[in-house]
C-alpha cells in the first residue's frame, strides 16, 4: 500500500518537481534541495519556495522528502570531513524545514579510515546535535538501509536499532527502508516476506518504519552492490513487491521508486506498483 512515487528533478527551479510529479500521477516524490554533488550550497530563494508550496498545495501529492548530499558523511572519522558534512546537513534541514518536508532522507554514513564504533558515535553525536535545528513540525530523518559494503554502517538492522537508541528525540527519526539495499545486504526478501519484517519489528519496530525506496536488485541475493533494477526485473522479483503494496501496515508510507532512470520506466514502474496494490 502507501503513498507511490519518484525521485523528481528541481532542475529550473523546486517547484518544477511539482510539475513532474502531476504530469506522471505520483502520489509521492523525493528531491534533492540543492545539488547534491556540491558542498556549497545557496538557500532557495523565498518565491521559489512560496510558489513550492502553492503548486503543492493544490496538487493533491500526500507526501515530498528529501534526500541528502551524497557527499554528506556524518559517520566520517575525518574531523574535517565531518565538520563540513554536520554543517552540509544542518543547512539541509533548514531548506527540508522551508519547504515543509515529511523527513530527509540519508545513508549512515562510512567509517573508512577508523572504526565502526568511532563511526557509530559520529553519527549519534552529529545527529544529537543537528536534531537542535529541527522545528516542532518536523521533518523527520529517516536512515536509510544500504547494502552493507565495505565500511558503510547501515546494512544490519542491529546498526539502525543502535543508532536509533543513542538518538535523544527519538520521536523525530526513522528508518528509510530500501528494498535493493535490504536484499543486497542479506535479507531474503524474495521468500522470506514475512520472517523480514518481523525481524525488523523485533530489532527496531515496525512503527519506525517511514519510508520506502522501492527497488528491484541487478545484483544477486547478499551480493552487497548498490546496483537498483525495474520492478520485477531483477533478482528480487515481482511476488515480493505484490505483497509489500497490499501490506496494510505501510499504508500511509512514502514509497519511492529509484530505479534506472530511462525513458518512461518511472511512469511504467509506478503504474505496475499501483495495479499490484489496486488489484
Amino acid at each position: 500500500m502507501g503513498f507511490i512515487g519518484f525521485h523528481a528533478s528541481i532542475a529550473g527551479g523546486v517547484y518544477n518537481a511539482v510539475d513532474e510529479a502531476i504530469k506522471k500521477k505520483a502520489e509521492a516524490i523525493q528531491i534533492f534541495t540543492a545539488n547534491q554533488r556540491m558542498w556549497n550550497t545557496k538557500p532557495i530563494p523565498r518565491a521559489d519556495i512560496k510558489l513550492f508550496l502553492e503548486k503543492k498545495e493544490k496538487s493533491g501529492i500526500k507526501a515530498v522528502v528529501a534526500h541528502d548530499s551524497y557527499l554528506i558523511n556524518l559517520a566520517s572519522v575525518n574531523s574535517f570531513n565531518l565538520k563540513k558534512s554536520r554543517k552540509a546537513f544542518a543547512d539541509e534541514i533548514k531548506r527540508s524545514a522551508a519547504l515543509k518536508l515529511d523527513a530527509i532522507i540519508f545513508h549512515p554514513g562510512s567509517f573508512t579510515g577508523g572504526t565502526k564504533e568511532k563511526g557509530m558515535k559520529n553519527i549519534i553525536d552529529s545527529l544529537n546535535m543537528l536534531m537542535k535545528e529541527l522545528p516542532p513540525s518536523g521533518p523527520m530523518l529517516l536512515l536509510e538501509t544500504t547494502a552493507g559494503a565495505g565500511n558503510h554502517i547501515g546494512g544490519k538492522f542491529e546498526d539502525l536499532a543502535e543508532l536509533i537508541k543513542g538518538i535523544k528525540k527519538k520521536n523525530k527519526a526513522g528508518v528509510c527502508f530500501d528494498t535493493a539495499h535490504a536484499f543486497e545486504a542479506g535479507y531474503d526478501l524474495k521468500n522470506s516476506y514475512d520472517k523480514v519484517f518481523k525481524e525488523f519489528d523485533r530489532k527496531i519496530g515496525i512503527d519506525k518504519l517511514k519510508a520506502f525506496h522501492i527497488n528491484d536488485s541487478k545484483t544477486a541475493f547478499e551480493s552487497h552492490a548498490d546496483r537498483h533494477q525495474h520492478i520485477g526485473k531483477g533478482e528480487i522479483g515481482k511476488e515480493f513487491f505484490s505483497k509489500l503494496m497490499k501490506d496494510k501496515r505501510f499504508r500511509n508510507v512514502s514509497m519511492i521508486i529509484e530505479t534506472p532512470d530511462e525513458g518512461e520506466m518511472d511512469v511504467k514502474n509506478m503504474n505496475l506498483l499501483k495495479k499490484m496494490r489496486d488489484k
